[in-house]
């Protein structure tokens, strides 16, 4: 029932708010109740991305191998994998910042009124004959090829000036 989203919640708040102690009890609680651990071990995932994110990028390679670990052995033995996951994750830095960012490219893509802005000429491949001569992939620079970056816009002309990792600009 309720408990159910009532745990996974306390859980979650507690390997956010970086306390080892009650994120162990929260998923001890959820296992030894009878919680599926796979389901604990996809929200495992989610919070490796959402709410650790590139603070420490190994932890999502961590939740998905607690993953893989307890589909592969199941219960009981995977609640030591799943212990030491929550762990992990209570003790990792945290960040949001992509969480928000692709948030931000949401709230543009579903704010634009009209057609959608095309995707640039030089961006485009152009594996024809016919592409090449109406201008597809003209003027790409192909960073590879370059020790500096290169000057080059990669989003649309309506976009300019938009950075989805600071406050959308309107």
């Amino acid at each position: 029932g309720e408990e159910h989203y009532n745990c996974i919640s306390a859980l979650h708040k507690s390997m956010r708010g970086s306390d080892e102690n009650a994120s162990l009890y929260w998923l001890a609680r959820m296992l030894e109740g009878g919680e599926d651990p796979l389901y604990v071990a996809r929200r495992l995932v989610r919070f490796a991305s959402e709410d650790i994110g590139l603070a420490d990028p190994l932890a999502l390679t961590q939740a998905v191998a607690a993953y893989q670990g307890c589909h592969f052995i199941g219960m009981p033995e995977c609640e030591v994998i799943l212990a030491q996951c929550v762990v992990y994750f209570a003790r990792a830095p945290k960040s949001i910042e992509v969480y928000r960012a692709y948030s931000n490219v949401k709230e543009c893509l579903r704010m634009h009124t009209g057609p959608l802005p095309p995707v640039p000429l030089h961006l485009r491949n152009a594996p024809t004959r016919l592409m090449k001569n109406l201008g597809y992939a003209k003027g790409y620079k192909y960073n590879p090829m370059y020790k500096e970056p290169v000057e080059q816009d990669y989003l649309p002309q309506e976009l300019k000036g938009v950075d989805f990792f600071k406050e959308r600009k309107t």
